[in-house]
């Protein structure tokens, strides 16, 4: 028995010693890489957040590595067309996409996945953080966030809001507020945020929480009355809005955030070099002011393993509002 239990450890020992070697090599990244032009997947179409987001990080990367960066626009499905894309690509540090915080309900609004995101991809880093405010025409009879809440309890369903489609910070916005306050508002969603922030302009619909960028010239110009932002801190473009949270419910926090991610499998040392260069370009002060004119903020310190803790905190989250508000797909 004490030769065999000998043997055994001995085996395992050898065995050990001839996986390292391949593990080392799994994790490894070629001398030559990149060797041939590399592609971000945006699953939404052009012009958009992540798009756009895809192609500042493109132009980035492409004059660090010395080879062509292409932004593929795959859009659709609640961005898993494109998303799929990605999770079926040959993980050799080639391929690339956008993850932004939408993209995460797919499991929840769609009927079947064509892949599992919390296995099939992998995170690189989170780029930004874009934040909402919670906005009304400035002929509208909302003057407060308590008027919103009244009304959402006293005449449920009657006040209306705005956003670009199911799942998107729009919709989770109002709808956990609901939540919260035990009100209740109608969604109307649009093709597009766009949209959406045109039908609050022309009184269409009654409210919106609105990516900060889309908005602050309206509200500057004084079309749009703002009456609180979903951040969980004052937005320097508006220091005069208060935040949800000050207004009495606390931890009410709705960003959408974008960051890039990876086929599964992808080495390591590539996934680590692909992050370094996204820190040294959201370092840039011209990289910066662009984000700003978009109301986006970089994402501070958020490399692999802080931008996956961020992905698996927010699946869990948000697909628990989901399933609590009733949200459906498309």
């Amino acid at each position: 028995m004490k030769t065999s239990s000998l043997h055994l450890r001995l085996a395992a020992i050898v065995l050990a010693a001839l996986a390292a070697p391949a593990a080392v090599a799994a994790d490894a990244m070629p001398a030559d890489y990149p060797s041939k032009p590399i592609r971000i997947v945006a699953p939404t179409p052009p012009g958009s957040p992540p798009d756009v987001i895809a192609r500042l990080i493109g132009e980035r990367l492409a004059a660090a590595f010395g080879q062509p960066v292409v932004v593929e626009n795959r859009p659709g499905a609640v961005g898993t067309i494109g998303l799929q894309t990605v999770a079926k690509a040959a993980p050799d540090g080639y391929t690339f996409g956008v993850l932004a915080m939408p993209f995460i309900l797919g499991p929840s609004l769609l009927p079947s996945m064509p892949y599992d995101q919390q296995k099939d991809l992998t995170a690189v880093s989170q780029v930004v953080w874009a934040s909402n405010v919670l906005v009304v025409a400035d002929t509208s009879t909302l003057h407060t966030l308590g008027d919103v809440v009244a009304a959402g309890r006293d005449k449920p369903g009657e006040l209306t809001y705005a956003s670009g489609g199911n799942g998107t910070p729009a919709h989770l916005g109002a709808a956990l507020l609901g939540l919260r306050t035990q009100g209740q508002f109608r969604h109307v969603p649009f093709r597009g945020a766009p949209e959406g922030v045109a039908a609050v302009l022309s009184g269409q619909v009654d409210m919106m929480f609105a990516a900060a960028g889309a908005v602050v010239p309206h509200i500057r110009s004084g079309r749009l009355r703002a009456l609180a932002t979903s951040a969980p801190t004052r937005l320097a473009a508006l220091p005069d809005v208060p935040t949800v949270a000050e207004l009495g419910f606390a931890g009410f926090d709705i960003r959408d955030w974008q960051g890039i991610v990876a086929p599964s499998g992808t080495p390591g040392a590539i996934v680590r070099k692909v992050a370094a260069e996204v820190a040294r370009a959201t370092a840039l002060p011209e990289f910066r002011d662009r984000l700003s004119t978009m109301g986006m903020d970089v994402a501070e310190d958020s490399g692999p393993e802080s931008f996956g803790k961020l992905i698996q905190s927010e699946i869990t989250r948000w697909n628990r509002v989901v399933r609590e508000a009733g949200i459906r797909g498309e």
